[in-house]
């Protein structure tokens, strides 16, 4: 996923956190001078590092507090400057002003929002907490700020070169979608509503960090992990020791339901243990429960989509997405359950049959699922995971997989770097140079899990592209895989390939971009659109030249054989019922949360969850939503509130685009000038349905969605 930063960033314009109004007392206010005690905090000037790479060997926790107050000053004088310019409005004095404005705090956020997700600590969390509040109330001076406003509805588009256009429409956009043109008394309202809303989506995400690394299980027997390998019996081992339980074997959680590992357990009560602790991680009744903050971010999101002129927050929340409406994204939504759903039920049949067969005396239930389909797909494919993985280490996987397509598709090449710092031993830094040998970007990768990490995958820009700023990109990539024993490969599945493949999907879409403007470039999209190019990019890894190359077994360094990759692409329709109507099914639930349009429709969280996917008709027990709401961490905590469909709108995209890749001949330097010429080069300066046309020659259309998934013929 990419990921959606909670805290304020002009750059990506977090219009969803709410606004005050100026007083014109404050006119004169100057642009405060740092204090001499700040001369050497790192986020005070730029870093001297290539790119203005964040400077991570000086950077500690106590140089945040600091940088954030200096920042939230400076950035205040500067927009009350603009506001109450009194020069007529001109884009420069007003919208390249604001581009330019809030330096020193767009530093300390960017890099304290990336290690609160990836390598936070109890110090950088009470900071989170304590001004998650203060950068919303922060929020305030700019869009609802009417002098402000005013400003820049009264700017001509006339002359404007059409990215400048696109820049003011943008802006007029999210200062009404903010709620610019609320009464005095409604944005007082609306003030103190976005500042519990962003307290209470700060104490969320802090309560299932700890809850996901209280939840891990604790095993006293090896005989309990029967079916995993001799490595992963030793890394659970090294974790339980380290989490000061010597001579036990810990498995820790992913943020998913489902657990990677349950596929491989042959004892079924260690099955039934891990996916339970999953699945209640967060609803013990203790300090890391977070269904009661989940129950009041849903009503007060409610209540702030009212005042906002809104019958529901997703009504609110869609307006600037590809999908507009609520009823767009379910339309699309239903289309794709009803046919998941009939395969899950088939492919339930299937595992059923042979654990009858095998006399094995229960019905199938969730913690089953992965392991009897496994087995299923070996009878059916002659498939076993356990054949796949060792052709599948993971820094293999990165720069003879990964790296190599990408060199094919856009003609880039990448070094590796060993003398910039990193925020944690584990991470591993490249730099990347275009077609023409020109240095385009740094890349940060930080591939193993921790309990200081948050769960999932994700990209996220420490610097990002702008001609304005001279700035170019500085991208990382956080996965959480588990971390092998010492001097032990990292083995990986095919599905964990899959996701390295599309994370950095979502880098390149950031390494591409060619704006002038911080606020449209890169990966500054709807969300609808900005997982379209990271899912294109998890096909390459099937392509038959990309997976000859990476595919190597980490012993012998032959080649995967063809047989078995004719095997891997033979399956690669199987469990698609259940893959999808899992994520399906969390997307639904997220737009039910927020189209309640009634405060009397709220009812505690497990039973609203019971009762959405009921009405859904997700009526197999055995098929869980890929997020239980309780650790549903895209929607209460990561930007993704009623945007969860989006993962659905974008493979839409993705399918339909690659056919055309695919019928104009796939792995061609061509196609990856086309591809990057009109979708990942244009951020969001273009409009992007538009951009979809000139890529494709066509509307998008669901059937090559559903031919992939094997839905239909």
């Amino acid at each position: 996923m990419k990921n959606i930063s909670s805290v304020l960033l002009i750059s990506a314009l977090a219009f969803n956190q709410s606004c005050t109004t100026m007083k014109q007392t404050d006119i004169q206010q100057e642009i405060p001078a740092p204090d001499p005690s700040l001369s050497s905090n790192p986020f005070m000037k730029k870093s001297k590092l290539q790119y203005e790479a964040p400077e991570f060997d000086k950077i500690k926790n106590e140089h945040f507090k600091p940088a954030f107050e200096y920042g939230l000053k400076q950035h205040e004088a500067e927009i009350i400057k603009i506001a109450n310019n009194p020069a007529s409005p001109t884009f420069e004095n007003t919208i390249v002003a604001l581009e330019k404005s809030g330096e020193v705090l767009r530093r300390a956020q960017i890099v304290f929002s990336n290690l609160t997700s990836a390598n936070t600590n109890p110090t950088l969390q009470a900071l989170d907490e304590e001004y998650a509040p203060i950068f919303a109330a922060h929020s305030d001076k700019l869009y609802l700020n009417e002098n402000l406003y005013k400003r820049i509805q009264s700017i001509k588009e006339d002359g404007l070169d059409s990215e400048s256009k696109r820049l003011v429409q943008y802006y007029k956009q999210n200062f009404e979608i903010a709620g610019a043109n609320l009464s005095a008394a409604d944005k007082e309202k609306l003030k103190q509503l976005n500042q519990e809303l962003a307290s209470l989506s700060t104490q969320y995400s802090n309560k299932l960090l700890e809850a996901r690394k209280q939840g891990g299980v604790f095993f006293s027997d090896a005989k309990e992990l029967d079916g995993l390998s001799a490595d992963e019996i030793a890394a659970a081992a090294s974790d339980a020791k380290t989490a000061g339980q010597p001579g036990k074997y810990l498995l820790a959680l992913q943020n998913t339901t489902q657990q990677p590992l349950l596929q491989n357990l042959k004892n079924r009560a260690t099955r039934e243990k891990l996916f339970k602790a999953s699945w209640t991680r967060a609803e013990k009744g203790d300090a890391n429960d977070t269904r009661s903050t989940i129950e009041q971010l849903a009503k007060l999101r409610l209540k702030k989509a009212q005042i906002l002129g809104k019958k529901n927050f997703a009504e609110w929340k869609l307006q600037d997405q590809m999908a507009k409406t609520p009823e767009a994204a379910t339309k699309l939504m239903n289309q794709i359950a009803t046919p998941a759903v009939e395969t899950a039920g088939r492919e339930a049949k299937d595992i059923q049959d042979l654990i009858d067969q095998q006399k094995g005396g229960f019905k199938v239930e969730p913690w089953d699922w992965n392991f009897y389909a496994e087995q299923v797909r070996k009878a059916k494919f002659d498939l076993d995971e356990s054949q796949i993985k060792p052709y599948f280490e993971i820094t293999t996987v990165l720069e003879k997989g990964v790296f190599f397509a990408a060199e094919k598709f856009y003609g880039l090449t990448f070094k590796k770097r060993t003398d910039l710092p990193v925020y944690h031993p584990d991470v591993v830094t490249y730099e990347v140079f275009d077609h023409d040998g020109k240095s385009i970007a740094i890349y940060y990768l930080d591939f193993y899990t921790r309990d200081s990490k948050n769960g999932g995958a994700w990209m996220s820009n420490f610097v990002e592209q702008s001609y304005l700023l001279g700035t170019k990109p500085v991208i990382v990539n956080c996965y959480n895989y588990q971390k092998p024993a010492p001097g032990k490969p990292s083995l990986i599945s095919y599905d964990d390939v899959s996701t390295i493949f599309h994370e950095f999907g979502h880098s390149i879409h950031g390494m591409f971009a060619s704006q002038k403007y911080p606020s449209l470039s890169g990966t500054n999209v709807p969300r609808d659109f900005v997982e379209f190019p990271s899912q294109i990019n998890e096909h390459w890894a099937l392509d038959p030249v990309v997976l000859k190359n990476y595919a190597v077994h980490y012993e012998t360094k032959q080649p995967i054989p063809q047989a078995l990759v004719d095997k891997i692409k033979k399956a690669s329709t199987f469990n698609q019922g259940y893959m999808t109507t899992e994520l399906v099914s969390a997307a639904e639930l997220d737009m039910d949360w927020h189209t309640v349009s009634n405060d009397s429709q709220f009812i505690p969280v497990l039973d609203f969850e019971k009762q959405s996917l009921a009405s859904h008709g997700f009526n197999l027990a055995t098929v869980p939503p890929r997020y239980h709401t309780p650790y549903f961490a895209h929607i209460w905590g990561g930007g993704y509130s009623a945007g969860y469909y989006a993962y659905l709108w974008s493979e839409t995209l993705d399918n339909d685009a690659w056919e055309w890749i695919s019928k104009n001949g796939g792995l061609t330097r061509e196609n990856g000038d086309r591809f990057r010429k009109y979708i990942l080069s244009v951020g969001n300066s273009v409009d992007l349905n538009q951009a979809f046309r000139d890529f494709t020659g066509h509307d998008p259309d669901i059937k090559p969605l559903l031919r992939n998934r094997g839905f239909i013929k």
